[in-house]
């Protein structure tokens, strides 16, 4: 889940995954780098790469923004949008170069920074993004959206442990953020701490009981309670007020299955609507592409569930529920070959699963799901 936070031609705008248009977002005043060269051929490829940048067509901005370096006025603002572009395109390394030279170059701010963590964190380099995630706090510690931009980073690379530690470094400035409690919890559930993660949910739903995040956290908490049909009147009912966020869709289509939800019930198209919407919104969220793998399996559609499953790998690759699915999904194709590969991949992972919990201290709890194996567990 990438959401990046950024300068679009001297405005800061909060950006949603590469594949939906970001929502516009607050509008401070930002430095400028000034170039002495500038020349209307390149001001206009600068504005058809802002514009772009703008609407989430990410790698189609990226040749305009790369033709007018050095020829525009403002080099801060066309550095930032490449920077952006390159980040939601997955190639962090690239941006990386062009955010330590404006740091270098009297643009050591939070936004800069913001952008380097999550640059950082995309490039496997945990210990940078935080550091540059503290020198961005230390300049806007109150900012709960930088806190978030770089632990969605932290989640879309499973890195999990660190996205604690983004969380709690927010909460100390932000001891009341409902979204930041939200965020913790999300990934004490995935490192197994569910007592933990169910105290932070309720203390998110305390915090703000009649936003999104309310119901999505009551859902996570239901359904680590394995209260399946709790998880499904509070999904029901927060899309019911207008939540159509690929979270509270993905959640209540987990649920219908596991309530034993059957292909020609209307409980079976209610997941299936949800779920496909979900996958339509956030293409990148391994979950939702999971639960509607299964669920094409059980509507005896083995070859669009096959493609959905396979995305799941791509995007988690450590989830043994994965290979199971996949196993089913080639058995019914007919390709036995690919079929023992992905048994062969589960066995691997149950077998490394078995050995972490065996030398583990203490008490090690079962995730919530009902063949315990989490869908959501790497």
């Amino acid at each position: 889940m990438l959401l990046l936070s950024c300068a679009i031609a001297g405005a800061q705008t909060s950006m949603g995954p590469p594949q939906s248009p970001p929502p516009q977002g607050s509008i401070p005043t930002l430095g400028n780098q000034r170039s002495e060269a500038s020349d209307p051929e390149a001001e206009q490829e600068l504005e058809k790469g802002t514009a772009l940048t703008r609407t989430g067509q990410f790698t189609e901005a990226i040749p305009h923004l790369v033709a007018a370096e050095g020829r525009v006025a403002n080099e801060y603002a066309r550095s930032m949008n490449l920077a952006i572009c390159y980040i939601a395109t997955e190639q962090p390394n690239r941006a990386i170069p062009l955010l330590d030279r404006l740091r270098a170059s009297a643009h050591d701010n939070a936004d800069v920074n913001n952008l380097l963590a999550q640059a950082y964190i995309g490039d496997g380099q945990n210990q940078k993004g935080f550091e540059a995630l503290e020198r961005a706090a230390s300049v806007t510690p109150t900012n709960e959206k930088l806190y978030v931009f770089v632990s969605d980073a932290c989640m879309a690379k499973q890195a999990y442990a660190l996205g604690i530690e983004v969380a709690e470094l927010g909460l100390k400035n932000l001891p009341q953020s409902a979204r930041l409690h939200f965020e913790r919890a999300m990934f004490l559930s995935l490192v197994d701490r569910f007592d933990d993660a169910r105290a932070d949910f309720a203390l998110a739903r305390k915090l703000s009981p009649d936003s999104d995040i309310a119901y999505v956290a009551g859902a996570e908490e239901a359904m680590l309670d394995g209260n399946v049909p709790e998880a499904i009147r509070i999904t029901r009912q927060g899309i019911q007020r207008g939540d159509q966020g690929f979270l509270l869709l993905t959640l209540l289509g987990e649920a219908l299955l596991r309530s034993g939800a059957a292909p020609g019930q209307p409980a079976f198209e209610e997941a299936r609507a949800a779920l496909e919407k979900s996958v339509t919104e956030r293409g990148n969220y391994p979950s939702s592409q999971l639960a509607l793998g299964k669920l094409y399996l059980m509507d005896n559609r083995p070859t669009e569930a096959i493609i959905h499953l396979e995305i799941a790998r791509q995007l988690n690759p450590g989830n043994p529920a994965v290979y199971s699915n996949l196993a089913a999904g080639y058995r019914k194709q007919g390709d036995l070959p690919k079929a023992q590969e992905a048994l062969r991949t589960l066995e691997k992972l149950n077998s490394a699963q078995a050995e972490k919990i065996r030398t583990a201290p203490g008490e090690t709890k079962a995730s919530y799901a009902a063949d315990g194996v989490s869908d959501r567990h790497p």
